[in-house]
């Protein structure tokens, strides 16, 4: 890479403002446009390229911020979902990436230092508890691990060194829901940052932003993209903290491309639309499975205790549509199970129209120990299903095939 570090990046126009209050749907739709730049086109265009032509004064065109540099930095084509994003989640500012481990990873580069502290839940996506377990400590970070979390055990396990509190509500992969006020408040006490992963709920079922966390991350391969069919990331945050992340952002260079980031921008347009669809079928398999015999315990948010239930009926909307299944037999009756299914898609990602099922055990955190995942509830026959658009009762009827069969 021997081009020098383009500046830091400057919106050079804004987007039109819708008149309040507008939906999510409505937002979604008219959210982003800026039609006078992009020459009437009600769809924004892909600017496909990687670099732009800039005047011979480039330091009067860097200072008004009249022309981007350098895709690396900002593209146009970005700007699109990344202000769709930023709206939902009610946030300043908004940074798209090349993946969600994009997102995260450059978004803690740049807030830590060594010698810094962060407190997490030991309940986390496999990749990030490899990212804490790893990089981060290779770096002087430490991680202090908070074990089946609670708003108690939060507070008590902060000290002056933490910097940030970081989380994913619900859990990967057994649904768990954090309280994010108290959160919030235990974070504030040691004057530190909140992080809150929202891939799972997505900002139509909550916003953590409104319960006090300072940055949200998402992986926007899964809900918000929606189609199987790109990488991305989002954070979403202050101006003062994205700011911070726009320098290293450049550095680590996890952009998202151009046509990623149309194909995003177009799969955001119906994403309330299809949340609507994936909370319903998810309420629906869980009422259709809880009592099946082969089932030994169902994961859904707010079911694990009553104390959850009424968090997840304060902090969100809708619950999302992932559903965990820990099925009789153990990892032979989970295989058994995948292999009788007809519907769904044997695929280890999530979010999609397509119903999707996976092992985590042998997918999203096999790098942990059989008896770190059991520490988890990662039981070996823990089926996580990512249900999708289809006609719920076909759903329905393809797990309970399944199912009567083991």
């Amino acid at each position: 890479m021997s081009e020098p570090s383009p500046p830091v990046r400057r919106r050079r126009a804004p987007f039109d403002e819708l008149a309040p209050p507008a939906g999510p749907s409505t937002t979604l739709m008219h959210g982003a446009k800026r039609p006078e730049r992009n020459a009437g086109a009600v769809v924004p265009p892909i600017y496909q390229t990687s670099t732009f032509h800039y005047p011979a004064e480039f330091s009067d065109a860097a200072a008004d911020g009249a022309v981007p540099l350098y895709t690396r930095t900002e593209n146009p084509t970005q700007e699109v979902p990344a202000e769709l994003v930023r709206r939902l989640e009610g946030g300043e500012a908004a940074r798209v990436f090349g993946s969600g481990m994009g997102a995260i990873t450059t978004t803690l580069l740049a807030l830590l230092s060594p010698g810094a502290e962060v407190v997490a839940p030991e309940e986390l996506y496999g990749g990030t508890l490899d990212l804490f377990r790893g990089l981060l400590s290779r770096f002087g970070v430490r991680v202090r691990w908070v074990p089946h979390a609670t708003p108690d055990a939060v507070a008590e396990a902060v000290t002056p060194s933490t910097r940030l509190l970081y989380l994913e509500s619900p859990t990967n992969p057994t649904l768990r829901v954090h309280d994010l006020a108290r959160w919030s408040r235990a974070a504030r006490s040691a004057g530190a940052w909140l992080m809150v992963d929202n891939t799972f709920a997505t900002p139509i079922n909550q916003q953590p932003l409104s319960q006090g966390a300072d940055l949200v991350v998402h992986s926007a391969t899964k809900y918000l993209g929606g189609h199987a069919d790109l990488l991305a990331g989002v954070v979403v945050g202050s101006e003062e903290l994205l700011a911070r992340v726009d320098a290293a952002h450049t550095v680590v260079g996890s952009v998202l491309d151009p046509h990623a980031a149309f194909l995003l921008a177009r799969g955001l347009r119906t994403l309330a639309l299809r949340v609507d669809r994936h909370n319903q079928n998810a309420a629906r398999v869980v009422a259709a499975l809880a009592d099946h015999p082969k089932v030994l315990r169902v994961d859904y948010p707010g079911r694990s205790s009553p104390e959850e239930e009424a968090v997840a009926a304060r902090q969100m909307r809708g619950r999302g549509g992932m559903v965990s299944l820990v099925v009789r037999g153990g990892l032979p009756g989970a295989r058994r199970l995948l292999r009788g299914l007809t519907l769904f898609h044997v695929a280890s990602s999530l979010g999609g129209v397509e119903s999707l099922a996976s092992l985590p055990a042998e997918t999203s955190h096999r790098t942990l120990t059989p008896d770190e995942r059991a520490a988890r509830g990662i039981e070996d026959g823990l089926v996580r299903l990512s249900l999708g658009v289809e006609d719920a009762d076909d759903l329905v009827r393809d797990l309970t095939r399944a199912l009567d069969g083991l």
